[in-house]
C-alpha cells in the first residue's frame, strides 16, 4: 500500500512544522530566568497556592481581560522570564526605573522586543509595575494608564474608558 507511507511522510512534516509555528515565537533558551526582590511580602502572591489552586495576581497587581488579543511592547525593551511560573518581566532603557511583571501571556515572544511589536496573547493579563528603590528591592506601584494604552494598543491610542 504505497498511501500509507506518504501518509505518514505527510502527518510527521505537518508535526514537524506545527512544532515550528508553536516554538517559533519562544526564545526561553537564550533570555535568562529574572528574580525580582520585591519590598512588600504579601503572603498571598502570583505562584502561590491555595487549595490547589495557583493565584494569578495580587494586591498590586491589575487584572484586564484581554479576551486573546495580542499585548505590545511598550518601549523598545527586552521580555524575560520571572521566576513566578507563567510571569515574564519586561524592562526598558526608556524607564530604567521601572519593571513591569505580566502574568498570563500565551506563547510568549521572550528576548529583545521593539515599541509596538507584540510581545504574545492573553486571555486575562495580570499586571504590575515595580519601581526600583534604593536598596535595590522593588516596589509595586499604580500602573499609569498611558503604559497600559501602549500595551494593549500599537499605536499607544488612549482607547476606552480609563476611569
Amino acid at each position: 500500500m504505497r498511501g500509507i507511507g506518504s501518509i505518514s511522510s505527510k502527518i510527521i512534516a505537518c508535526l514537524v512544522g506545527l512544532a515550528l509555528l508553536l516554538g517559533g515565537c519562544t526564545n526561553s533558551g537564550t533570555v535568562s530566568v529574572r528574580t525580582v526582590p520585591i519590598q512588600q511580602n504579601w503572603e498571598l502572591q502570583p505562584g502561590k497556592q491555595i487549595a490547589g489552586y495557583r493565584v494569578a495576581s495580587g494586591l498590586g497587581d491589575i487584572s484586564i481581560e484581554v479576551k486573546g488579543e495580542p499585548v505590545y511592547a511598550p518601549f523598545d525593551g527586552l521580555l524575560q522570564p520571572n521566576d513566578i511560573e507563567g510571569c515574564y518581566v519586561y524592562t526598558s532603557p526608556d524607564v530604567p526605573a521601572y519593571l513591569f511583571r505580566l502574568c498570563g501571556l500565551e506563547r510568549p515572544r521572550v528576548g529583545d522586543v521593539q515599541q509596538g511589536q507584540p510581545m504574545g496573547r492573553a486571555q486575562f493579563l495580570s499586571f504590575a509595575t515595580l519601581r526600583r528603590q534604593p536598596d535595590g528591592k522593588w516596589t509595586m506601584v499604580e500602573p499609569a494608564s498611558d503604559v497600559l494604552n501602549r500595551i494593549l494598543n500599537p499605536n499607544g491610542m488612549t482607547m476606552g474608558n480609563a476611569g
